[in-house]
């Protein structure tokens, strides 16, 4: 008993000793930080010194397990600190034990997605309404075609997975700690530290170009929709297009997307039921398929605008950084990315083939206009319908782009804030807003072609995000920790994806030019 006690008394003031210590090291390390020899400042060091303090306390625990009873205080102290301790780093960028918690208590608090929800979000960007034009992607390229749809699958699912990767770093502990929130943050520690803001720049600029194409391709397909639907009004496609922006116009009021989001489910399933019954009337018609008429060569003129719209139709990475952010289990992430892409390359493949075995050779840059004229109008009003209720939110996204890097990026913005000190809408931001919207109308008129655009954004910008910039950052970050494999996949991904993007924005452009030459409108 009397051995107990001694022992017990001992390391009780071994640990008011080893707290004083920590404590005093903690101020010095302050004063320290004050004159600059070290980037600590008191509350890191503090956090420090209770973080040593409740790692020992905790060792202690472990070892006097005889004493767990009497010492009921240090055995919590003991467990709070293997939750912190769990995700400790010295630079400060790991949460800190329960007491400094407070800050991040409020992130703690929202609302997470479980990987089914994550799943949805990522099936709506890849199985949206640019589905459409893949059956006149087969047009071009035959089987090759079909094998891209699905070699575009297994590579925009792998670089999807090493972009998420980019967003973490190991420990001192060699624990994986996500350092990064954002597919700019990664951009930026790429070009650190000789041009820090460079890559977000870059990564920006191909953002708004994407979501502005994609705005812009809303409109065209509406006005091609309409235009199809009612050839015997004296209503040109370009008219078409003018009533539909004038139905988008109220975009530019929007402040948050709450009063969109509730449709977008509905426009979901109305696509897939879209999709269904196009691929029923094609089954109707499987006796006259012409399965003589896929390739197996491709015509090199038109094959890489092909490649640019099976692109352009699996981006997602945009959003996969925020969306991995926000999920209950991130560990989940790679499963819920293969179920996806696999359910998307097995739809896309049998729409695209069964759409394409039906028409052949008369196949359209948008499938529906090859349906019969009683069947089309209603589905094409339809389609036209999700196209408007869908356009708001790239529309929405690139304008939060715009103003956070023009109007509202702290003292480095180029122009004052388009906000209100109560938060409303300045009366020139509106315009802005409105100038935006016009400026998606005039490129729908001026370049009223759906397939050409689609291509030449899925080369420009589509290749870029989803093969070589993602590939590139892998090997710039995690080049330490890759095997040999991965750093072939990454450079293999590089060139292709490079070689793709620069054929295919060249034929775009030749085909948009021959188009414009001789008022080709299909």
């Amino acid at each position: 008993m009397a051995h107990l006690i001694r022992h017990k008394l001992t390391n009780k003031l071994t640990n008011a000793a080893h707290t004083v210590s920590n404590k005093s090291q903690a101020k010095v390390s302050g004063v320290f930080a004050r004159l600059g020899f070290q980037a600590a400042t008191d509350e890191e060091g503090l956090g420090f010194a209770e973080c040593d303090d409740l790692d020992y306390d905790y060792r202690q625990g472990m070892q006097m397990d005889v004493l767990q009873g009497e010492e009921e205080g240090g055995q919590m102290e003991g467990d709070g600190e293997l939750e912190g301790d769990s995700h400790y780093q010295r630079d400060g960028t790991g949460p800190r034990p329960s007491s400094l918690k407070t800050a991040g208590s409020l992130e703690e608090d929202k609302p997470k997605i479980t990987s089914w929800e994550a799943g949805w979000n990522v099936t709506n960007a890849i199985q949206g309404m640019f589905v459409l034009g893949l059956p006149y992607a087969i047009l071009h390229g035959g089987y090759l075609g079909l094998f891209l749809i699905i070699f575009a699958a297994v590579v925009c699912c792998y670089t999807g997975k090493i972009l998420i990767a980019c967003l973490y770093e190991e420990n001192e502990d060699g624990i994986k700690v996500r350092v990064r929130d954002s597919y700019v943050d990664i951009a930026n520690a790429c070009c650190a530290p000789r041009f820090p803001a460079l890559g977000g720049h870059v990564v920006n600029v191909a953002q708004i170009i994407e979501l502005v194409m994609t705005c812009i391709l809303y409109v065209v397909v509406s006005g091609n929709l309409m235009y199809n639907s009612f050839p015997g009004f004296p209503v040109s496609q370009k008219a078409w297009s003018v009533v539909a922006t004038a139905a988008l116009l109220p975009c530019a009021f929007l402040k948050n997307l709450k009063a969109v989001s509730k449709f977008s489910l509905l426009c979901t399933l109305a696509h897939f039921i879209i999709n269904i019954l196009v691929i029923a009337y094609c089954l109707s018609r499987a006796r006259e398929w012409a399965w003589e008429k896929v390739k197996f060569y491709i015509d090199v003129k038109k094959f890489p605008i092909s490649i640019g719209i099976i692109v352009f139709s699996y981006t997602s990475q945009i959003f996969l950084p925020s969306l991995e952010g926000n999920m209950q289990k991130p560990s989940e992430f790679h499963c819920m990315m293969d179920w996806t892409h696999i359910a998307a390359c097995v739809l896309k493949g049998l729409f695209a083939l069964v759409a394409y075995l039906t028409w052949a050779d008369a196949t359209k840059e948008v499938i529906t206009d090859n349906l019969p004229s009683t069947i089309r109008a209603v589905v094409n009003l339809f389609l036209v319908s999700k196209a408007l209720l869908s356009y708001p939110l790239p529309f929405f996204a690139a304008v939060e782009v715009l103003e956070k890097s023009l109007f509202q990026d702290g003292g480095r913005a180029l122009f004052p804030d388009c906000y209100g000190p109560g938060g409303q809408l300045k009366s020139w931001g509106l315009g802005l807003r409105v100038a935006l919207v016009v400026f998606t109308l005039l490129m729908a008129v001026f370049v009223p072609h759906f397939a050409l655009l689609m291509g030449l954004t899925g080369s420009l910008t589509g290749a870029g995000l989803c093969f070589l910039l993602p590939s590139l950052f892998h090997l710039k970050l995690q080049w330490r920790n890759l095997l040999w494999h991965h750093v072939f996949f990454d450079v293999s991904i590089f060139i292709i994806g490079g070689i793709c993007a620069i054929s295919g924005f060249i034929h775009s452009i030749e085909g948009l030019i021959e188009a414009y030459r001789y008022d080709i409108h299909d």
